[in-house]
């Protein structure tokens, strides 16, 4: 009521939002169609691309087999790049000086050569070492063998892509295992819990949030990596791929063929890690804790328990 006696009314007024134009988006995704489309068009109607022996050669056998040995590079590789991965980053955490800095010296070396240069390496070993062996240091060889018969191309390849590759794991797991709280390490150790016990059930198990997903990309780049067997003459995709070009001289449809199967293999690849990212996703996010608890809890592996800073 006002000071009159007259009753006001209040007018409702409705309120109407209206959207942000985003010019500039529209703009933008306009240009980005029309290259799009020019692109596509220009691959699709360009004679030089000789699609039709594309599809001759996409599933040609040779093609195939080098294919095929590509698969088993990339997972035999991993395979030795994980288990050494995990062997170096339980002895890069540990308060033995010797064992640590064994494992630095590794990550070092490896990380800080070439990969290919190690592959020629591992190819060439006969002549730095033209016979391996067993035996005692500075005494009698038990078994011996030519290093050439030893070291096949495989071999090489096999050494050069999982060695280098545990270097790399190395610092992933690592980084894995330090990503998981303090109090984790203690509330077991109030438990009773052993320290073998508390990696293999508390601390693993919550560092797999961090170590899975960067292995899945090392995973796809591995696959890529293995092309650089090429140098040491070992058979896989883009191997074959050369082999029939030098024979046939038709060197773009091939290369357009290596590169649509490493294209949909990486594709794969690239799903699977986004499902196991998911997956491994779930859960808060944690700063990374001192990495003095985590040289406790490894160094049972070297029987040390004493205290002292990881390098």
């Amino acid at each position: 009521m006002s000071a009159t006696g007259e009753e006001t009314t209040t007018e409702q007024v409705e309120i109407r939002a209206v959207p942000v134009r985003h010019y500039g988006r529209w703009i933008a995704g306009a240009i980005i169609l029309v290259i799009a489309v020019i692109v596509v068009r220009s691959i699709a109607t360009n004679e030089n691309m000789q699609w039709n022996v594309v599809g001759d050669y996409l599933f040609n056998g040779r093609i195939l087999h080098g294919l095929q040995n590509t698969l088993i590079l990339t997972g035999v590789s991993m395979v030795i790049g994980v288990i050494g991965g995990i062997l170096l980053a339980v002895m890069r955490l540990s308060p033995n000086p010797l064992t640590s800095g064994a494992a630095g010296i590794y990550i070092w070396l490896f990380r800080g050569t070439p990969l290919i240069t190690q592959l020629i390496i591992w190819n060439y070993l006969a002549l730095f070492y033209p016979r391996l062996g067993i035996g005692i240091p500075f005494g009698p060889t038990f078994v011996s063998a030519d290093t050439n018969h030893l070291i096949t191309p495989l071999a090489a390849a096999l050494l050069g892509l999982g060695l280098n590759e545990a270097a790399y794991m190395a610092e992933i797991v690592r980084s894995g295992i330090l990503s998981v709280d303090e109090g984790q390490l203690e509330a077991a150790s109030a438990l009773g819990m052993s320290r073998g016990k508390t990696l293999r059930r508390i601390i693993l198990p919550q560092a797999m949030r961090v170590i899975i997903p960067p292995t899945g990309n090392e995973t796809i780049s591995m696959l890529k990596t293995t092309s650089l067997v090429v140098v040491i003459g070992y058979f896989e995709l883009m191997l074959s791929a050369e082999e029939i070009y030098a024979q046939n001289y038709k060197i773009a449809p091939l290369l357009i063929v290596a590169a649509l199967w490493y294209l949909f293999l990486t594709s794969i690849l690239t799903l699977i890690q986004q499902q196991i990212e998911r997956r491994f996703s779930r859960g808060s996010s944690r700063s990374v804790p001192q990495k003095t608890w985590a040289a406790r809890l490894l160094g049972f592996r070297f029987g040390s328990r004493s205290e002292g800073q990881v390098r």
